[in-house]
């Protein structure tokens, strides 16, 4: 079922969850046991995320530096299938511009359809990626939304190239959106707009980038109705675990951390973990109270804090708005 249909036939709030693949050579075990975690909260979708390849720097003894490739973590088309046919869940791979050309999206989005994989979330991907040499013949996606066009062209059975009998597929197409606005955006304003122009092209629903502050979400939410964003805007949340999450999480993720919850945690380090579960549950209560129909944790490969957080939840005395 697509992520729509499940807000559209939602009785009570959704919990959805966004996962990564096992690193480079790893054992996919331990995805299985943090998925056995989340299934009984009866998920109605998971986000798997995926990677190109990086290029870091080394500096050497001698002054030099010397270029390196890290090669992207392997498995999101399978790891979605095993999540479909192995949990009963229907999975939303991350398509992203970065490291791939249309024509690997397009042979990516073909083994999606094939397995029965309808959902897809569309983002540009980091910047950190490693270039590679691109054919003449061959192009690449800039942006998310040059990726929902491409996605939406193959829903109306429009492929890169003619092909014999090419069926339309049928993709529901999801976008991130930024509370605190894109770090590369000059302004809000400007990033809504942007976002703006996604939905127009046919952006199905919108997952929001982590956030500590609620009334930032519900900021968001209401400039999004204001400029004629109608689609579903589905808060993203992550659990503070450690006391260096107070600066690593907005290096990382452009976010700000309420000064209320960073001074707790600097006062109190070796009770990071419980601070960080208690702020997300009054995070996660009190967007239910307001009528949000589901909430989605990141929980990368760790799903224990945020398990914590959800059993503390009143979920079932909820209804959706």
């Amino acid at each position: 079922m697509k992520v729509i249909e499940h807000y559209q036939k939602a009785t009570e709030p959704l919990i959805s969850f966004e996962i990564i693949p096992p690193k480079r050579g790893s054992s996919i075990k331990p995805v299985f046991e943090a998925l056995d975690k989340i299934n009984k909260f009866h998920p109605p979708f998971i986000d798997v995320t995926s990677h190109a390849a990086e290029a870091y720097y080394e500096e050497l003894s001698d002054g030099t530096v010397k270029r390196h490739i890290k090669r992207k973590r392997p498995g999101t088309i399978g790891l979605c299938a095993a999540i479909k046919h192995r949990y009963g869940v229907d999975p939303v791979p991350h398509v992203i511009c970065k490291g791939f050309t249309k024509e690997e999206t397009e042979d990516a989005l073909i083994e999606l359809n094939y397995l029965g994989i309808h959902n897809v979330l569309a983002v540009r991907g980091d910047d950190h990626v490693a270039p590679k040499p691109i054919a003449k013949d061959r192009t690449v996606n800039e942006y998310a939304i040059d990726l929902v066009k491409q996605v939406k062209s193959m829903n109306k059975g429009q492929y890169l190239e003619k092909l014999f009998d090419a069926e339309p597929t049928d993709f529901c197409v999801g976008v991130g959106g930024y509370p605190e606005k894109h770090f590369e955006a000059p302004n809000l304003d400007w990033d809504l707009k942007r976002l703006k122009e996604k939905v127009d092209a046919g952006a199905d629903y919108i997952v929001t980038q982590l956030f500590f502050d609620n009334q930032v979400y519900f900021d968001f939410v209401k400039k999004c109705r204001d400029i004629g964003i109608q689609v579903p805007i589905i808060p993203g949340l992550k659990v503070l675990t450690t006391a260096n999450h107070i600066t690593s999480l907005p290096k990382s993720f452009f976010i700000n951390i309420p000064s209320a919850l960073s001074e707790e945690v600097s006062r109190n380090p070796e009770r990071a973990r419980e601070i960080g579960i208690e702020w997300a549950t009054m995070q996660a209560k009190d967007l239910l109270d307001n009528g949000v129909c589901g909430l989605h944790f990141y929980i990368m490969t760790n799903p224990s804090p945020a398990v914590e957080v959800i059993e503390k939840l009143p979920l079932a005395t909820k209804h959706c708005k």
